[in-house]
């Protein structure tokens, strides 16, 4: 059998290359994202962060569900150079939009707003798109900071676009003020709330809201219960690199994670499986989605072993007792082939000290107890790597139809077990709440309680998209089959923050071809913008909305 059939007969592809919007390497690299093709609008740049607002969220979406500068208007500076951001209504995210537009109809005109921080959003490599989505979005936030000194931020992301915000959020929450009280992207104190869905960074046993008083029921400062019970989601996230707690931020952190979503829930003791996320995140994963194993990609995939294995011998020769100590070469291999990691770090598994007798021992003396390390550690550090492999990770997290769990976040409320709201209409609700305090002047309470149109927003903008796709036809073992549903997504209304025509963008999308993976259908999406709704009298009844029926083809994870 030809090595590229049997590659793409068992998604070795995809078991070798890092998170896409995941972070795990067996379904990123499967993950189905659209093609947005090229299309002539009007690209006068309209936005400026000089239209200062009481609050505005800094939204970062998944794989391919960016602002692009060549088809969006961009937000421009105080200067009026462009920026890597675009207000939301000249971008659109099928996925974000409903959490980041909520609060618009419950504030005042040009109270509040929402931008999309422009990044690659690719796996070209991953660590890259990921680097560059952060330095962008502290540059907005740094030019909105400086421009509008009073307004207070909010930051959502999900997928590839929430490992950005954990590692801004991380950064914002520790940095220390200069000898004027500055900081060097903004203060603390103005990030209001952080909301991360699937959060590739989380540590095992956090709850939903990490450094709150109650880290399972609600951030500090919304008296609004996410759920009843203090179970955590099981496992961690697939990059615990990146983990930590957010400093300043801790209370302020809405983290969720839904169990079998390996991005956040994968289970420990699966060495192996993150050694090979660790030499994902450098492949360029876009092209071996795209060409399979070809002498061009497997070269990519061999260059980047090559220097791990150098790394790993490096480091080693660096310890003059590594082989006295309890280290072994799988966890040089671990802690060598993450993306942050710089030679001459100290390892984390310290040499054994030994009496000088000892020290005059040949290194060999040391190999039967290294060998019998080495076996008990690859055994007992990967417990778990069978069954998650056996468990099909790409079905389970990003199966068809947003069958995986990567896509439950909008559609995981259980109102008979204690938690009323979706995940997306939580976040939606609190940002609310938000909004309205910032619009006030108010600092955030403790023990203010959301009202009736804190959630109702969450609700209105959970159903502003609808769905009727056409029947898919199964696709026969050999073949790849192809059905394309007509998809109408009515954006909620939003706040115009300048005085310039507002320009209608219609976008037409078509799936890539991949080797091998059935592809989910494709989408046509229209965006209108309504007007805004007129305001009825509240209730005090609130009805549960129906998730978004959406195909993991238009994810864009």
């Amino acid at each position: 059998m030809a090595l590229r059939e049997f590659f793409a007969r068992h998604r070795m592809a995809s078991a070798i290359v890092a998170p896409a919007s995941l972070g795990v390497v067996a379904i990123v690299a499967a993950s189905m994202a659209l093609t947005s093709t090229h299309e002539t609008v009007d690209t006068r740049l309209r936005a400026s962060v000089t239209e200062c607002h009481d609050m505005v969220t800094i939204s970062v979406a998944g794989r391919r569900d960016t602002p692009d500068a060549a088809t969006t208007k961009m937000l421009v500076g105080a200067n009026g150079e462009e920026l890597p951001a675009a207000l939301s209504g000249d971008h659109s995210s099928e996925w974000v939009d409903p959490v980041v537009n909520a609060p618009a109809d419950d504030v005042d005109p040009g109270s509040y707003a929402a931008v999309y921080i422009a990044y690659p959003a690719n796996m070209d490599t991953y660590e890259d798109a990921v680097n560059a989505g952060v330095a962008n979005t502290e540059q907005v936030m740094r030019e909105i900071s400086q421009a509008c000194p009073d307004t207070k931020f909010s930051i959502v992301g999900y997928s590839e676009g929430a490992d950005v915000v954990r590692r801004v959020a991380m950064t914002i929450g520790h940095q220390s003020a200069d000898q004027d009280g500055g900081y060097g992207i903004v203060d603390p104190a103005d990030v209001v709330g952080v909301v991360i869905l699937a959060d590739a960074g989380r540590s095992a046993g956090d709850g939903p809201f990490p450094g709150s008083k109650d880290p399972y029921s609600n951030p500090d400062g919304f008296d609004q219960k996410y759920q009843n019970g203090t179970k955590a989601t099981s496992g961690q996230g697939a990059l615990p690199g990146t983990s930590g707690d957010f400093g300043a931020l801790n209370g302020k952190i809405a983290s969720f994670c839904s169990d079998g979503d390996l991005t956040c829930s994968a289970p420990q003791n699966i060495s192996l499986l993150q050694l090979v996320v660790n030499v994902g995140r450098q492949l360029n994963v876009d092209a071996l989605e795209r060409d399979g194993l070809t002498p061009a990609t497997g070269q990519d995939v061999a260059v980047v072993l090559g220097r791990i294995a150098l790394a790993a011998f490096a480091d080693i020769q660096s310890q003059p007792n590594w082989m006295q100590s309890d280290e072994t070469f799988l966890q040089v291999l671990l802690r060598v082939s993450d993306p942050e990691y710089k030679p001459g770090q100290t390892s984390q598994t310290p040499a054994k000290a030994e009496a000088i007798s000892t020290n005059q021992m040949s290194p060999l003396a040391y190999l039967p107890q290294k060998v019998f390390n080495e076996i008990i550690g690859l055994i007992v550090t990967n417990q778990n790597t069978i069954p998650v492999i056996m468990s099909d990770p790409y079905q389970q997290t990003l199966g068809p139809n947003a069958t995986g769990h990567h896509f439950d976040y909008w559609r995981d409320a259980d109102p008979n077990n204690g938690k009323p709201l979706t995940s997306a209409e939580y976040a939606a609700a609190w940002l609310t709440h938000l909004a309205k305090q910032a619009q006030a002047g108010q600092p955030v309470d403790p023990t203010a309680k959301p009202e009736s149109a804190d959630l109702a927003a969450a609700y209105q903008a959970a159903t502003s998209t609808t769905k009727t796709p056409e029947p898919t036809k199964t696709p026969e073992p050999s073949k790849t089959t192809t059905t394309s549903p007509t998809t109408t997504t009515t954006a909620p209304a939003k706040t115009e923050v300048s005085s310039q025509p507002t320009t209608t963008t219609t976008t037409t999308t078509t799936p890539p071809s991949t080797p091998a993976v059935t592809t989910p259908p494709a989408s046509t999406t229209t965006t209108t913008q309504p007007p805004k709704p007129t305001t009825t009298e509240s209730t005090t009844t609130t009805t549960q909305s129906a998730a978004p029926t959406t195909t993991s083809g238009s994810s864009r994870p």
